[in-house]
């Protein structure tokens, strides 16, 4: 049940008063410290009605809002609480409660690597304590998909501040064919994660177009708030990434791949779609054909590799003849001894 700030207000004061027990409160006693509280808090004047400081009393009594207050009535005139420690900021935790907060807890352990979520640990444990303290504590029943030991990490905080402060940022970035690092001048816009890696987008000082590091390859990063920071109002991150699959962009347009499933996969892609794009072209008894409209990049190959014999790129030519070329180099390592000989030293 939704509540708004006026009525919240009214509850904490009619429990604050009847926790006072050093004094005996009366209908109109209740109405005018609401009203006090109001002008206090609000800045209104309008006014309560005795029916509404009635209506509150009765809600408060309730299980509505989970609040159960044993308010009674003495000498038919005076309200107070029945139980002297009873407050409405003192409820005790439902085992559905409970259950929903170890859930949440859970899931927000699971940030507690990244640097702009350090301050995210102390809560949690203060949450994780108030749980333990009601309940025996459980083992956990959702785990999401994380790599502590991911690189990169601890730029997080520094790239999200100067995105949302629109501060300039200079980068020692290092490429995987880079023998060292280069410095690079950055307007960063937007931070991106796939598959437990992140991603900056932004534009160099000396070029407009759009730039995609790796956080993984980023030396050092440092802050220079002296420069003017340039905004690209072209760049749509939602448009930027419609046809992508993973963070990929390059200068291709997007292209239809027609692709062919087997029947024993055909429902593991069709309850979740390979790209938003998808569509079903035909069903048979040995598997599906479905199209996507993406541009195609490494993260497609490695998509469509990871089907492995299930799948097969009906079109374009050109993609289908990328994707056979590196299912033979991949047949060439299992049957090349020197693979096998390169293992063996490895022992």
């Amino acid at each position: 049940m939704p509540i708004n700030k006026s009525a919240l207000i009214r509850y904490k004061t009619i429990d604050k008063c009847l926790q006072n027990r050093y004094r005996r409160w009366t209908l109109d006693d209740l109405i005018q410290a609401c009203s006090d509280a109001l002008y206090e808090y609000e800045g209104a004047d309008n006014g309560i009605s005795r029916r509404t400081i009635q209506m509150d009393i009765q809600l408060m009594r309730s299980d509505k809002l989970g609040y159960n207050a044993p308010i009674v009535v003495v000498d038919r005139k005076y309200y107070t609480y029945e139980d002297p420690d009873y407050s409405i900021t003192n409820i005790p935790l439902t085992d559905k409660d409970l259950n929903k907060l170890s859930e949440i807890t859970e899931i927000l352990k699971q940030f507690k690597g990244f640097s702009h979520f350090k301050e995210l640990s102390g809560m949690v444990q203060r949450l994780e304590d108030k749980i333990y303290s009601e309940k025996t504590r459980q083992k956990s029943i959702i785990e999401i998909e994380k790599n502590e030991n991911l690189k990169g990490l601890e730029h997080l905080d520094t790239i999200y501040h100067a995105i949302q402060q629109k501060q300039v940022i200079a980068i020692w970035y290092q490429s995987f064919k880079a023998k060292r690092p280069g410095k690079i001048i950055f307007y960063p816009y937007l931070l991106k994660e796939y598959r437990n890696r992140w991603f900056v987008l932004g534009s160099k000082r000396e070029s407009k177009s759009i730039l995609n590091l790796a956080l993984d390859r980023i030396e050092e990063i440092e802050s220079l708030p002296g420069e003017a920071y340039v905004v690209n109002e072209d760049f749509d991150s939602t448009e930027h990434f419609k046809y992508v699959i993973g963070v990929t962009v390059n200068s291709l347009r997007p292209t239809n791949i027609h692709l062919f499933i087997n029947k024993e996969n055909a429902p593991y892609v069709l309850t979740k779609p390979i790209h938003h794009t998808q569509q079903l072209i035909s069903e048979t008894e040995k598997g599906i054909e479905i199209v996507i409209k993406v541009i195609p990049n490494f993260e497609l190959e490695r998509e469509i590799l990871g089907f492995g014999e299930s799948i097969k790129v009906l079109a374009p030519e050109s993609l289908n003849r990328r994707i056979k070329e590196r299912l033979a180099k991949a047949v060439k390592n299992y049957e090349s001894q020197e693979v096998r000989q390169a293992y063996r030293q490895g022992d």
